[in-house]
């Protein structure tokens, strides 16, 4: 058997459950300001943020979620719902930007047929894409390659997000 090192990701790994007490990680990356690299958040805007999966299917893989904890499209306010599209647009623009990739996967999965890994708080995958980004590995060796640690993903790609108006505001309000 051949070994794929990726000793990085024992911070993971090591992690095990989250706490049940700790609740929805959305919910908790809109309310606690100060901690946006260790939420992986990369903004606030309006009622909606943006931030980087923890687990992405691509480097710089983005989740974008109403501040609201609604499980549905169909319970999304119509003025929350514009506020998501513009921040997906806006997203798109700054990954384009950032890391230049060559397409984009944009998408919703609700229910866990659909492949929803957070069946109860809505939010959208922005995945950037690269030609030659899907090799051998995961067909193999069911092994998705992530070619950059996500703190420095988030380095990255924090500038892009700075001064995200006219819809920022502050959750506490």
């Amino acid at each position: 058997m051949d070994k794929l090192w990726a000793p990085w990701r024992m911070a993971y790994v090591g992690k095990g459950e989250e706490p049940a007490d700790r609740g929805c990680f959305f919910c908790r990356a809109w309310r606690e300001t100060g901690k946006e690299r260790e939420n992986l958040l990369l903004a606030r805007s309006g009622d909606c943020l943006v931030m980087l999966n923890r687990y992405p299917y691509s480097n710089a893989h983005l989740l974008i979620a109403p501040s609201l904890h609604l499980g549905s499209l169909e319970e999304m306010p119509p003025e929350i719902g514009a506020q998501l599209w513009n921040l997906i647009v806006f997203a798109k623009t700054a990954l384009a930007r950032a890391i230049s990739p060559h397409g984009f996967n944009i998408g919703v999965n609700q229910g866990r047929v659909a492949g929803a890994g957070v069946l109860d708080h809505l939010h959208i995958h922005v995945v950037p894409r690269w030609n030659g980004d899907v090799n051998f590995m995961p067909v193999l060796a069911e092994v998705k390659i992530i070619p950059q640690a996500l703190e420095e993903t988030w380095e990255k790609l924090a500038p892009h997000f700075q001064g995200l108006s006219p819809f920022e505001r502050n959750p506490a309000e």
